[in-house]
Protein backbone atom coordinates (compact mmCIF):
# COMPACT_ATOMS: atom_id res chain seq x y z
CA UNK A 1 0.00 0.00 0.00
CA UNK A 2 1.43 3.32 -1.02
CA UNK A 3 1.45 6.31 1.50
CA UNK A 4 1.03 5.49 5.38
CA UNK A 5 -1.43 3.68 6.55
CA UNK A 6 -3.50 4.21 9.29
CA UNK A 7 -6.66 2.54 10.91
CA UNK A 8 -9.27 4.81 11.85
CA UNK A 9 -11.98 3.03 14.66
CA UNK A 10 -14.98 3.89 15.95
CA UNK A 11 -18.62 3.90 15.75
CA UNK A 12 -19.56 4.12 11.99
CA UNK A 13 -20.69 7.55 12.23
CA UNK A 14 -17.72 8.98 13.25
CA UNK A 15 -15.64 6.73 11.35
CA UNK A 16 -18.00 8.08 8.23
CA UNK A 17 -16.63 11.33 9.37
CA UNK A 18 -12.81 10.33 9.35
CA UNK A 19 -12.92 9.14 6.35
CA UNK A 20 -14.72 12.35 4.54
CA UNK A 21 -11.64 14.46 6.36
CA UNK A 22 -8.73 12.34 6.04
CA UNK A 23 -9.30 13.01 1.91
CA UNK A 24 -7.17 16.50 3.14
CA UNK A 25 -4.21 14.02 4.05
CA UNK A 26 -2.53 12.77 0.72
CA UNK A 27 -0.12 11.51 3.26
CA UNK A 28 -2.17 9.19 4.72
CA UNK A 29 -3.81 6.11 3.37
CA UNK A 30 -7.29 5.07 5.79
CA UNK A 31 -8.54 1.63 6.83
CA UNK A 32 -12.04 1.98 7.81
CA UNK A 33 -13.06 -0.02 11.03
CA UNK A 34 -16.38 0.69 12.49
CA UNK A 35 -17.56 -1.65 15.65
CA UNK A 36 -19.99 -0.41 18.08
CA UNK A 37 -19.72 -2.58 21.24
CA UNK A 38 -16.34 -2.07 23.60
CA UNK A 39 -15.68 -5.75 23.26
CA UNK A 40 -15.43 -5.95 19.55
CA UNK A 41 -12.21 -3.14 19.79
CA UNK A 42 -9.78 -5.53 20.31
CA UNK A 43 -10.97 -7.87 17.36
CA UNK A 44 -11.30 -4.42 15.30
CA UNK A 45 -7.49 -4.02 16.05
CA UNK A 46 -6.27 -7.31 15.54
CA UNK A 47 -7.65 -7.45 12.11
CA UNK A 48 -5.67 -4.38 10.92
CA UNK A 49 -2.66 -4.57 12.76
CA UNK A 50 -0.05 -5.78 10.66
CA UNK A 51 -0.86 -3.13 8.08
CA UNK A 52 -0.46 0.01 9.56
CA UNK A 53 1.63 2.73 10.83
CA UNK A 54 -1.04 4.02 13.37
CA UNK A 55 -4.58 3.81 14.88
CA UNK A 56 -6.91 6.55 15.51
CA UNK A 57 -10.12 5.69 17.80
CA UNK A 58 -12.79 8.03 18.58
CA UNK A 59 -15.51 7.47 20.62
CA UNK A 60 -13.91 4.99 23.45
CA UNK A 61 -11.85 6.04 26.57
CA UNK A 62 -11.03 2.20 27.85
CA UNK A 63 -9.79 1.97 24.17
CA UNK A 64 -7.05 4.78 24.12
CA UNK A 65 -6.27 3.30 28.25
CA UNK A 66 -5.08 0.07 26.14
CA UNK A 67 -8.67 -1.92 28.26
CA UNK A 68 -10.01 -2.83 24.82
CA UNK A 69 -6.39 -4.88 24.05
CA UNK A 70 -5.14 -8.11 25.60
CA UNK A 71 -1.33 -6.45 24.88
CA UNK A 72 -0.32 -3.34 24.12
CA UNK A 73 -0.29 -2.08 20.46
CA UNK A 74 3.19 -2.47 18.15
CA UNK A 75 1.84 0.88 16.68
CA UNK A 76 1.38 4.32 17.89
CA UNK A 77 -2.82 4.73 19.17
CA UNK A 78 -4.17 8.15 19.26
CA UNK A 79 -8.02 8.58 20.51
CA UNK A 80 -10.04 11.15 19.17
CA UNK A 81 -11.95 12.80 22.31
CA UNK A 82 -15.22 14.19 22.30
CA UNK A 83 -14.37 18.26 22.86
CA UNK A 84 -16.14 21.64 23.83
CA UNK A 85 -16.10 22.51 20.20
CA UNK A 86 -18.89 19.64 19.55
CA UNK A 87 -20.75 20.67 22.26
CA UNK A 88 -20.93 24.85 20.73
CA UNK A 89 -22.59 23.39 17.98
CA UNK A 90 -25.13 20.91 19.88
CA UNK A 91 -25.98 23.92 22.14
CA UNK A 92 -26.76 26.05 19.65
CA UNK A 93 -28.48 23.73 17.84
CA UNK A 94 -31.00 23.46 20.86
CA UNK A 95 -31.11 27.32 20.87
CA UNK A 96 -31.90 27.29 17.39
CA UNK A 97 -35.03 24.79 18.57
CA UNK A 98 -35.85 27.36 21.14
CA UNK A 99 -34.39 25.19 24.27
CA UNK A 100 -32.23 27.06 26.41
CA UNK A 101 -31.66 24.48 29.28
CA UNK A 102 -30.85 23.01 32.13
CA UNK A 103 -29.54 20.08 30.48
CA UNK A 104 -27.93 16.64 30.96
CA UNK A 105 -24.68 16.03 29.31
CA UNK A 106 -22.61 12.41 28.75
CA UNK A 107 -19.48 11.78 27.32
CA UNK A 108 -17.72 15.04 28.38
CA UNK A 109 -16.06 15.74 31.41
CA UNK A 110 -17.34 17.89 33.78
CA UNK A 111 -14.22 20.44 33.21
CA UNK A 112 -15.10 19.96 29.60
CA UNK A 113 -18.61 21.21 30.15
CA UNK A 114 -18.11 24.11 32.83
CA UNK A 115 -15.46 25.61 30.74
CA UNK A 116 -17.27 25.28 27.53
CA UNK A 117 -20.49 27.06 29.26
CA UNK A 118 -18.23 29.81 31.09
CA UNK A 119 -16.87 30.70 27.35
CA UNK A 120 -20.09 30.87 25.89
CA UNK A 121 -21.06 33.15 29.35
CA UNK A 122 -24.19 30.77 29.83
CA UNK A 123 -25.82 31.99 32.90
CA UNK A 124 -25.86 29.77 35.45
CA UNK A 125 -22.76 28.32 34.02
CA UNK A 126 -20.28 29.04 36.35
CA UNK A 127 -20.37 25.24 37.64
CA UNK A 128 -22.09 21.78 36.95
CA UNK A 129 -23.28 19.04 38.88
CA UNK A 130 -23.23 15.50 38.98
CA UNK A 131 -25.11 13.38 37.87
CA UNK A 132 -27.20 9.22 37.97
CA UNK A 133 -26.94 9.46 41.70
CA UNK A 134 -23.21 9.96 41.89
CA UNK A 135 -21.22 11.83 44.42
CA UNK A 136 -21.54 15.47 44.22
CA UNK A 137 -19.40 17.74 41.30
CA UNK A 138 -20.24 20.83 42.61
CA UNK A 139 -21.83 22.81 44.59
CA UNK A 140 -23.99 23.73 41.25
CA UNK A 141 -25.92 27.20 40.52
CA UNK A 142 -29.20 25.91 41.03
CA UNK A 143 -31.79 25.01 37.63
CA UNK A 144 -30.27 28.18 36.04
CA UNK A 145 -30.38 28.34 32.20
CA UNK A 146 -26.95 27.24 31.70
CA UNK A 147 -27.31 24.66 34.70
CA UNK A 148 -25.83 20.74 33.36
CA UNK A 149 -26.13 17.73 35.11
CA UNK A 150 -22.69 15.87 33.88
CA UNK A 151 -23.38 12.13 33.84
CA UNK A 152 -21.27 10.09 36.66
CA UNK A 153 -21.65 6.71 35.77
CA UNK A 154 -19.32 4.15 34.17
CA UNK A 155 -17.10 5.98 31.99
CA UNK A 156 -18.11 3.54 28.74
CA UNK A 157 -21.31 2.85 29.47
CA UNK A 158 -24.26 1.63 27.64
CA UNK A 159 -26.76 2.89 25.32
CA UNK A 160 -29.15 1.95 27.39
CA UNK A 161 -27.70 3.38 30.58
CA UNK A 162 -27.69 6.35 29.15
CA UNK A 163 -30.76 6.94 27.73
CA UNK A 164 -31.83 6.05 31.80
CA UNK A 165 -29.92 8.90 33.23
CA UNK A 166 -31.43 11.47 30.75
CA UNK A 167 -34.89 10.18 30.99
CA UNK A 168 -35.23 10.44 34.34
CA UNK A 169 -33.43 13.69 34.83
CA UNK A 170 -36.19 15.25 32.29
CA UNK A 171 -39.18 13.57 33.46
CA UNK A 172 -38.26 14.86 37.31
CA UNK A 173 -38.65 18.24 35.67
CA UNK A 174 -35.02 18.64 36.28
CA UNK A 175 -33.14 19.14 32.69
CA UNK A 176 -35.31 20.63 29.34
CA UNK A 177 -32.82 18.56 26.97
CA UNK A 178 -30.21 16.25 26.49
CA UNK A 179 -26.89 16.31 25.20
CA UNK A 180 -25.30 12.71 24.42
CA UNK A 181 -22.16 11.89 23.14
CA UNK A 182 -23.75 8.64 21.71
CA UNK A 183 -25.74 9.05 18.14
CA UNK A 184 -27.86 6.26 18.86
CA UNK A 185 -28.87 7.34 22.87
CA UNK A 186 -29.68 10.98 20.87
CA UNK A 187 -32.42 9.01 18.59
CA UNK A 188 -33.87 6.71 21.22
CA UNK A 189 -34.47 9.67 23.15
CA UNK A 190 -35.66 11.62 20.79
CA UNK A 191 -38.42 8.66 19.67
CA UNK A 192 -39.18 9.08 23.52
CA UNK A 193 -39.99 12.69 22.90
CA UNK A 194 -37.21 13.72 24.90
CA UNK A 195 -34.97 16.92 23.04
CA UNK A 196 -31.43 15.60 22.51
CA UNK A 197 -28.28 16.36 20.79
CA UNK A 198 -25.44 13.90 19.21
CA UNK A 199 -22.32 15.84 20.45
CA UNK A 200 -20.13 14.52 17.62
CA UNK A 201 -16.67 15.94 16.99
CA UNK A 202 -16.27 18.48 14.15
CA UNK A 203 -14.29 18.05 11.48
CA UNK A 204 -11.56 20.28 13.38
CA UNK A 205 -11.00 18.11 15.82
CA UNK A 206 -10.48 15.31 13.45
CA UNK A 207 -8.04 17.58 11.70
CA UNK A 208 -5.88 18.02 15.05
CA UNK A 209 -6.19 14.53 15.83
CA UNK A 210 -4.74 12.56 12.47
CA UNK A 211 -1.82 15.61 12.44
CA UNK A 212 -0.80 14.49 16.06
CA UNK A 213 -1.15 10.76 14.19
CA UNK A 214 0.95 11.34 11.37
CA UNK A 215 3.69 13.24 13.23
CA UNK A 216 3.97 10.05 15.60
CA UNK A 217 4.39 7.82 12.57
CA UNK A 218 8.07 6.34 11.53
CA UNK A 219 7.87 6.86 7.85
CA UNK A 220 6.61 10.66 8.37
CA UNK A 221 9.74 11.13 11.34
CA UNK A 222 12.02 9.15 8.54
CA UNK A 223 10.99 11.60 5.83
CA UNK A 224 11.05 14.50 7.81
CA UNK A 225 14.62 15.83 6.35
CA UNK A 226 14.21 14.12 3.14
CA UNK A 227 14.83 17.39 0.30
CA UNK A 228 12.31 18.77 -1.61
CA UNK A 229 12.92 20.73 -4.90
CA UNK A 230 10.68 23.65 -6.09
CA UNK A 231 10.78 25.44 -9.33
CA UNK A 232 8.75 28.66 -8.96
CA UNK A 233 7.94 30.23 -12.67
CA UNK A 234 6.49 33.66 -12.95
CA UNK A 235 3.62 33.57 -15.07
CA UNK A 236 4.00 35.77 -18.24
CA UNK A 237 7.17 38.05 -17.21
CA UNK A 238 7.77 39.04 -20.68
CA UNK A 239 4.09 40.37 -20.98
CA UNK A 240 4.25 41.87 -17.84
CA UNK A 241 7.89 43.33 -18.04
CA UNK A 242 6.90 44.81 -21.67
CA UNK A 243 3.96 46.88 -20.00
CA UNK A 244 6.26 48.59 -17.75
CA UNK A 245 7.06 52.41 -18.53
CA UNK A 246 10.89 52.03 -17.75
CA UNK A 247 13.68 49.86 -17.39
CA UNK A 248 13.69 50.93 -13.88
CA UNK A 249 10.02 49.80 -13.32
CA UNK A 250 11.32 46.00 -14.42
CA UNK A 251 13.94 46.00 -12.12
CA UNK A 252 12.12 47.42 -9.26
CA UNK A 253 9.62 44.35 -10.07
CA UNK A 254 12.12 41.96 -10.20
CA UNK A 255 13.80 43.19 -6.89
CA UNK A 256 10.34 42.96 -5.17
CA UNK A 257 10.10 39.26 -6.75
CA UNK A 258 13.21 37.95 -5.45
CA UNK A 259 12.53 39.41 -2.20
CA UNK A 260 9.05 37.80 -1.80
CA UNK A 261 10.34 34.37 -2.36
CA UNK A 262 13.71 34.68 -0.76
CA UNK A 263 11.05 35.58 2.63
CA UNK A 264 8.84 32.77 1.76
CA UNK A 265 11.48 30.29 1.20
CA UNK A 266 13.43 31.66 4.19
CA UNK A 267 9.92 30.79 6.07
CA UNK A 268 10.48 26.83 4.66
CA UNK A 269 14.28 27.12 6.12
CA UNK A 270 15.65 26.49 2.84
CA UNK A 271 17.95 27.71 0.16
CA UNK A 272 16.65 29.90 -2.75
CA UNK A 273 18.71 30.90 -6.80
CA UNK A 274 17.30 32.21 -9.35
CA UNK A 275 18.19 30.67 -12.34
CA UNK A 276 17.55 33.40 -14.73
CA UNK A 277 14.88 34.80 -16.83
CA UNK A 278 11.56 34.29 -14.38
CA UNK A 279 12.24 31.21 -12.68
CA UNK A 280 13.49 30.27 -9.02
CA UNK A 281 14.62 27.11 -7.89
CA UNK A 282 14.98 26.07 -3.60
CA UNK A 283 15.67 23.00 -1.75
CA UNK A 284 13.68 22.68 1.53
CA UNK A 285 13.17 19.73 3.86
CA UNK A 286 10.10 17.83 3.48
CA UNK A 287 8.87 18.55 7.05
CA UNK A 288 9.29 22.20 6.58
CA UNK A 289 7.64 22.08 3.64
CA UNK A 290 4.29 19.87 4.82
CA UNK A 291 4.28 22.36 7.46
CA UNK A 292 4.36 25.64 5.39
CA UNK A 293 1.46 24.28 3.16
CA UNK A 294 -0.76 22.87 5.89
CA UNK A 295 -0.15 19.53 4.59
CA UNK A 296 0.18 19.75 1.00
CA UNK A 297 -2.99 22.62 0.95
CA UNK A 298 -2.10 26.06 -0.05
CA UNK A 299 1.00 28.06 -0.84
CA UNK A 300 0.86 31.70 1.21
CA UNK A 301 3.68 32.86 -1.25
CA UNK A 302 1.42 33.13 -4.14
CA UNK A 303 -0.88 35.06 -2.84
CA UNK A 304 1.28 37.56 -1.46
CA UNK A 305 2.46 37.66 -5.17
CA UNK A 306 -0.85 38.14 -6.84
CA UNK A 307 -2.19 41.19 -4.42
CA UNK A 308 0.82 42.83 -3.82
CA UNK A 309 3.21 42.51 -6.67
CA UNK A 310 0.11 41.57 -9.52
CA UNK A 311 2.41 38.46 -10.64
CA UNK A 312 0.75 34.47 -10.90
CA UNK A 313 3.14 31.76 -10.16
CA UNK A 314 3.64 28.33 -11.58
CA UNK A 315 4.71 26.15 -8.98
CA UNK A 316 6.56 22.46 -8.98
CA UNK A 317 7.59 20.63 -6.48
CA UNK A 318 9.39 17.75 -6.41
CA UNK A 319 10.10 14.60 -3.98
CA UNK A 320 12.61 11.90 -4.55
CA UNK A 321 14.82 9.72 -3.06
CA UNK A 322 17.97 11.86 -4.45
CA UNK A 323 18.16 15.09 -5.36
CA UNK A 324 18.32 14.43 -8.49
CA UNK A 325 15.14 12.54 -8.55
CA UNK A 326 13.39 15.25 -6.61
CA UNK A 327 14.78 17.82 -9.39
CA UNK A 328 13.49 15.55 -12.47
CA UNK A 329 9.58 15.17 -10.86
CA UNK A 330 10.21 19.18 -9.80
CA UNK A 331 10.18 19.81 -13.52
CA UNK A 332 7.13 17.51 -14.31
CA UNK A 333 5.20 19.32 -11.42
CA UNK A 334 6.69 22.52 -13.02
CA UNK A 335 5.04 21.37 -16.36
CA UNK A 336 2.09 20.38 -15.10
CA UNK A 337 1.23 23.85 -13.11
CA UNK A 338 1.87 25.85 -16.78
CA UNK A 339 -0.41 23.56 -18.61
CA UNK A 340 -2.94 23.73 -15.85
CA UNK A 341 -3.00 27.52 -17.35
CA UNK A 342 -0.52 29.04 -14.57
CA UNK A 343 -1.16 30.38 -11.18
CA UNK A 344 -1.10 27.09 -9.67
CA UNK A 345 1.42 24.38 -7.62
CA UNK A 346 1.27 20.31 -8.24
CA UNK A 347 3.77 18.13 -6.59
CA UNK A 348 5.08 14.73 -8.07
CA UNK A 349 5.87 12.25 -5.68
CA UNK A 350 8.70 9.72 -5.23
CA UNK A 351 6.29 6.61 -7.36
CA UNK A 352 5.60 9.97 -9.51
CA UNK A 353 1.84 10.36 -8.45
CA UNK A 354 0.53 13.60 -8.64
CA UNK A 355 -1.08 16.27 -6.00
CA UNK A 356 -2.26 19.08 -7.07
CA UNK A 357 -3.68 22.11 -7.47
CA UNK A 358 -2.73 23.03 -4.06
CA UNK A 359 -4.70 26.22 -2.96
CA UNK A 360 -2.66 29.70 -4.24
CA UNK A 361 -5.36 31.38 -1.91
CA UNK A 362 -7.02 29.79 1.35
CA UNK A 363 -6.28 25.91 1.95
CA UNK A 364 -8.57 23.80 -0.04
CA UNK A 365 -10.70 21.36 2.51
CA UNK A 366 -10.87 18.73 -0.37
CA UNK A 367 -7.97 15.83 -1.47
CA UNK A 368 -7.14 16.70 -5.14
CA UNK A 369 -3.98 14.09 -5.15
CA UNK A 370 -4.74 11.51 -8.38
CA UNK A 371 -2.03 8.84 -6.74
CA UNK A 372 -4.47 5.85 -8.13
CA UNK A 373 -1.80 4.05 -10.67
CA UNK A 374 -4.71 1.97 -12.09
CA UNK A 375 -6.99 5.19 -12.40
CA UNK A 376 -3.96 7.06 -14.14
CA UNK A 377 -3.29 4.11 -16.97
CA UNK A 378 -6.78 4.19 -17.56
CA UNK A 379 -6.95 7.71 -17.97
CA UNK A 380 -4.10 8.01 -20.73
CA UNK A 381 -5.33 5.01 -22.20
CA UNK A 382 -8.66 6.94 -22.91
CA UNK A 383 -6.30 9.73 -24.50
CA UNK A 384 -6.86 12.20 -21.24
CA UNK A 385 -3.20 12.86 -20.66
CA UNK A 386 -1.39 14.09 -17.11
CA UNK A 387 -1.83 17.99 -19.23
CA UNK A 388 -5.57 17.28 -19.29
CA UNK A 389 -5.87 15.93 -15.98
CA UNK A 390 -4.05 18.26 -14.71
CA UNK A 391 -6.01 21.14 -16.01
CA UNK A 392 -9.31 19.85 -15.49
CA UNK A 393 -8.22 18.88 -11.18
CA UNK A 394 -7.24 23.04 -11.88
CA UNK A 395 -10.16 24.02 -13.18
CA UNK A 396 -12.62 21.81 -10.96
CA UNK A 397 -10.44 23.01 -7.68
CA UNK A 398 -11.52 26.90 -8.51
CA UNK A 399 -14.91 25.96 -8.97
CA UNK A 400 -15.28 23.74 -6.66
CA UNK A 401 -18.19 21.62 -8.71
CA UNK A 402 -17.63 18.60 -11.00
CA UNK A 403 -20.55 19.59 -13.92
CA UNK A 404 -19.72 21.20 -16.90
CA UNK A 405 -21.58 22.02 -20.38
CA UNK A 406 -18.88 20.82 -23.00
CA UNK A 407 -18.14 24.61 -23.90
CA UNK A 408 -16.38 24.97 -20.35
CA UNK A 409 -14.55 21.87 -20.87
CA UNK A 410 -13.47 23.25 -23.65
CA UNK A 411 -12.08 26.57 -21.76
CA UNK A 412 -10.53 24.45 -19.73
CA UNK A 413 -8.84 21.90 -21.82
CA UNK A 414 -7.82 24.95 -24.34
CA UNK A 415 -9.03 23.34 -26.90
CA UNK A 416 -12.18 23.88 -29.44
CA UNK A 417 -15.25 22.52 -28.57
CA UNK A 418 -15.14 20.14 -31.62
CA UNK A 419 -12.03 18.76 -30.32
CA UNK A 420 -13.67 18.39 -26.18
CA UNK A 421 -16.58 16.23 -28.10
CA UNK A 422 -14.17 13.50 -29.84
CA UNK A 423 -12.15 13.48 -26.03
CA UNK A 424 -15.48 13.09 -24.00
CA UNK A 425 -16.73 9.83 -26.25
CA UNK A 426 -13.61 8.35 -25.31
CA UNK A 427 -13.62 9.40 -21.83
CA UNK A 428 -17.30 8.64 -21.47
CA UNK A 429 -16.83 5.25 -22.02
CA UNK A 430 -14.38 4.25 -20.44
CA UNK A 431 -16.06 5.63 -17.25
CA UNK A 432 -14.07 8.75 -16.45
CA UNK A 433 -16.79 11.09 -17.28
CA UNK A 434 -20.77 10.64 -16.89
CA UNK A 435 -23.77 12.54 -18.63
CA UNK A 436 -25.14 14.36 -15.82
CA UNK A 437 -28.31 15.54 -17.34
CA UNK A 438 -29.55 18.90 -19.86
CA UNK A 439 -29.76 22.27 -19.25
CA UNK A 440 -31.48 24.84 -21.04
CA UNK A 441 -29.86 27.91 -22.96
CA UNK A 442 -32.59 30.41 -23.89
CA UNK A 443 -34.40 29.35 -27.01
CA UNK A 444 -31.93 27.10 -28.52
CA UNK A 445 -31.74 23.10 -27.93
CA UNK A 446 -30.79 21.79 -24.60
CA UNK A 447 -27.49 20.96 -24.11
CA UNK A 448 -25.86 18.15 -21.88
CA UNK A 449 -23.51 18.25 -19.05
CA UNK A 450 -21.28 16.45 -17.83
CA UNK A 451 -19.75 14.97 -14.25
CA UNK A 452 -15.56 14.93 -13.61
CA UNK A 453 -16.24 11.17 -12.59
CA UNK A 454 -13.12 10.70 -11.76
CA UNK A 455 -12.68 13.32 -8.93
CA UNK A 456 -16.07 12.50 -7.48
CA UNK A 457 -13.85 11.15 -4.27
CA UNK A 458 -11.88 14.68 -4.39
CA UNK A 459 -14.04 17.23 -4.81
CA UNK A 460 -17.49 17.76 -2.63
CA UNK A 461 -20.02 19.50 -5.08
CA UNK A 462 -21.44 22.67 -3.95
Amino acid sequence: MRGIAIALLGPPEIVDAMMRVVRAFPSLQPIAVPFERREDAERAIASVIGEVEVILVAGTEPVRKGEGFAAKPAVPVHYLPPSGAGLYRALLRLRHRGIAGPFSVDTLSRTAVERTFRELDLSGAGEAKAGAGARDAGTGGGAGTGEAIVFDGPVYASTEELVRFHEGLYREGRTAAALTGVKAAAERLEALGIPAEWVAPLDQDITVALERALLSTETRRVKEAQIVVGLIHVDEFDRIAASRPSEHDVQRLKLDIHRTLLDYVESLDGYLTHLGSSEYLFFTTRGAFERGTGGYKSVPVAREARHRLNVTLSIGIGFGQTANEAGTHARMALGHAKAAGGNSCFIVREDRTLIGPLAMADPVEYDLSLTDKHLLEKAEAAGMTRTYIARLMNWAARRGRLEYNVQELAEALGITVRSTHRLLLDWTDAGLIEVAGMEKVGRGRPRQRFRLAFLADRIKDN
